[in-house]
């Protein structure tokens, strides 16, 4: 349609040919543009949702891993442990069973709170993320679920200065460093989570040593996809995570999250 016309043009040069033809094709070009825009809108908005349920997936997988696998990994020591002294001490039996009833209603109302996310982003937001102010009874529960004493060194400071993202991520941090120890060195006496804030960032250490047992060391299994998701959560809120060997047979992970600067004191 836009060549058609020039042979009836006489007497016109090159350019003025190729002015006429290019006349001719803007209502072509204009047609296109027209024909393109909701198409070029529609491929924005299934790639939108196709990022938004994929974000969903992953939100779905670590508060499954962090929080019912947490959960779960209490109720099998709790488990365990009553096996071994419900013939010889009953009363503690009766002690584990009790825990084996919290960590599993506590398990119930992890995944309650992910079928909700399935339903609708409106129930989601009705419960806030846990963060470092229910680490005490976090440390607490972890001691009272098995033989390892964990100890907590968490600074008032640290509470304020991280942010609320931050200090979701460092309860889930600690989450997978408890539930970790829990899976591959149930036999280790102590374990530590410690805090240490410094100008513009806060350090999270989780440390365990290597027990006495025959369980202390770390069996080869598979990888999980805790501590690479944790990872890359650490490194999107402008911190970092680690993990490896610590001391004799020991393990510790280490977290740098950043923190907004301390509160000068007024005279």
């Amino acid at each position: 349609m836009t060549l058609w016309p020039l042979p009836l043009v006489t007497g016109d040069s090159f350019p003025e040919s190729i002015g006429i033809g290019a006349f001719w094709l803007l209502p072509v070009a204009a047609a296109a543009a027209a024909g393109a825009y909701p198409r070029r809108q529609e491929l924005r908005r299934r790639r939108a949702v196709a990022a938004a349920r994929s974000a969903q997936r992953l939100q779905l997988s670590r508060d499954l891993h962090d929080f019912v696998a947490h959960d779960i990994s209490g109720i099998v020591v709790q488990a365990q442990a009553a096996r071994f002294v419900a013939a010889t001490d009953p009363s503690h039996a009766v002690l584990a069973l009790e825990r084996i009833e919290k960590a599993g209603l506590s398990a119930l109302a992890a995944m309650d709170r992910t079928v909700r996310m399935l339903h609708g982003p409106e129930p989601a937001a009705t419960e806030p993320l846990p963060d470092v102010s229910q680490l005490h009874l976090l440390v607490e529960n972890f001691t009272a679920a098995g033989a390892t004493e964990a100890h907590l060194d968490l600074p008032h400071p640290v509470t304020e200065r991280l942010s609320r993202e931050a200090g979701s991520a460092a309860y889930r941090i600690v989450v997978e460093g408890l539930t970790n120890i829990r899976r591959h060195a149930p036999d280790a006496s102590r374990a530590t989570v410690a805090f240490t804030p410094t100008a513009t960032t806060v350090e999270l250490r989780i440390t365990n040593d290597r027990g006495a047992g025959p369980s202390a060391r770390r069996a080869p299994r598979r990888g999980g996809l805790g501590l690479p998701a944790l990872t890359e959560h650490a490194q999107a809120l402008g911190g970092t995570l680690t993990a490896g060997p610590h001391g004799d047979g020991g393990w510790q992970l280490t977290a740098v999250l950043p923190a907004a600067p301390p509160k000068e004191k007024t005279p």
